[in-house]
């Protein structure tokens, strides 16, 4: 029947779309590792935005203090924190003078800037003595002594932007390892992206840039009204194939804490996805057609089978697909230090795209809320 033949020729469409994005884009972050780190002496100051996060601070802020690093210094700012979030800042203050710079913010009455992390941290960059700025979350912690040196390294003459990991913590459970994989998927997209030469974001839990890019370009002015995207917002617009470089070594990594339930993981990430529609053009159209091509796989196979229609075309095609897709990220999941994903790989590939599906419809009736509720 037609419609068979035309269900047919869509699975052979998508498959084929994904073995383009895995042979042509996804293998570049499987290029040699980092070589190991390198003399740098370029002044850095690391950037902490801070809401409610007094106990967090004092669990990490230590590790960052202990960076192996001979000239930086840690810009603190409090965006209208509400527990003792500015205590605990004034005590590293006061513990590391010559290291510490606060940043206290108070509220304020124009309606963009109410709950607006962007404004928070421009205050902070305004603050900031050094012109090399490095950025991560209160609720992390460097994976080594040696973080500010490798993501510092990479900077040079052109090179304005560095792109580094976030990782979170290995718990039990499944909403961990599905909260590790999708973090291992945006990282293999936005890696491998940058190394074809098309950087279209970063995380806000590790990375870099210059005060020089941010004060160029305004900062923060042209999504000031957008909830969040003070990281891959601002990557989109500045990004380019000769400023951004990307830092994969082990030592530059950063840990955070995840979610520990699916409804704070479901906020979290409909804050993270409501950005994309303001993604340049060239890059909303990869994204979208990537997890088109996904989705539609996964249904036309599914409906191929249940009709039994060329049932061994379809589930040899289904095998090469999934035997790709899994070397794939197994190198990037050895490459990325993160363990236990690699055998759970088709459930968890299924349950992020029934998950993204969700936060899409979710996100078309109601809007994200402020950046750390």
């Amino acid at each position: 029947m037609v419609w068979q033949l035309s269900l047919f020729g869509l699975f052979l469409i998508f498959s084929l779309s994904l073995l383009c994005y895995y042979l042509c884009i996804f293998r570049l972050i499987l290029n040699k590792p980092e070589s190991e780190k390198q003399t740098s002496n370029l002044p850095v100051s690391v950037i902490i935005c801070a809401k409610d996060e007094a106990e967090n601070l004092k669990e990490f802020l230590p590790e960052i203090y202990r960076q192996n690093y001979p000239d930086f210094e840690v810009v603190l700012i409090d965006d209208r924190s509400i527990d003792d979030t500015f205590d605990v800042m004034q005590d590293f203050k006061e513990r590391f003078p010559d290291k510490t710079r606060l940043v206290k913010v108070n509220f304020n009455d124009d309606e963009r800037l109410r709950g607006n992390k962007k404004y928070a941290l421009t205050l902070g960059i305004k603050a900031a003595k050094h012109p090399y700025l490095l950025f991560t979350d209160a609720d992390c912690r460097p994976a080594s002594a040696a973080w500010i040196q490798q993501m510092a390294q990479k900077f040079s003459n052109s090179k304005q932007l560095i792109l580094g990991y976030g990782k979170y913590q290995t718990q039990t459970g499944f909403l961990n390892k599905l909260i590790r994989f999708e973090t291992v998927q945006t990282a293999l997209q936005y890696v491998s992206y940058a190394l074809k030469g098309m950087p279209y974001m970063g995380v806000g839990r590790n990375l870099a840039y210059t005060k020089e890019l941010f004060m160029q370009n305004n900062g923060f002015y042209t999504h000031l009204d957008i909830l969040s995207g003070d990281d891959d917002l601002f990557v989109n617009e500045v990004a380019t194939a000769k400023n951004t470089a990307v830092c994969l070594h082990p030592d530059s990594f950063t840990i955070s804490k995840p979610k520990q339930s699916f409804g704070d993981f479901v906020r979290q990430k409909r804050r993270h996805i409501s950005t994309a529609q303001y993604y340049r053009l060239q890059h909303r159209l990869l994204l979208a057609w990537y997890f088109v091509s996904l989705s539609g796989f996964w249904l036309t196979a599914g409906m191929l089978l249940a009709i039994r229609y060329q049932c061994q075309i379809v589930l040899g095609i289904v095998f090469v697909r999934l035997a790709t897709a899994w070397y794939i990220n197994y190198k990037t999941n050895k490459r990325l230090q993160e363990t236990g994903l690699t055998a759970w790989f088709p459930v968890l590939e299924i349950s992020l795209i029934l998950m993204q599906l969700y936060f899409f419809i979710i996100n078309l009736f109601k809007k994200p809320v402020y950046w750390n509720k």
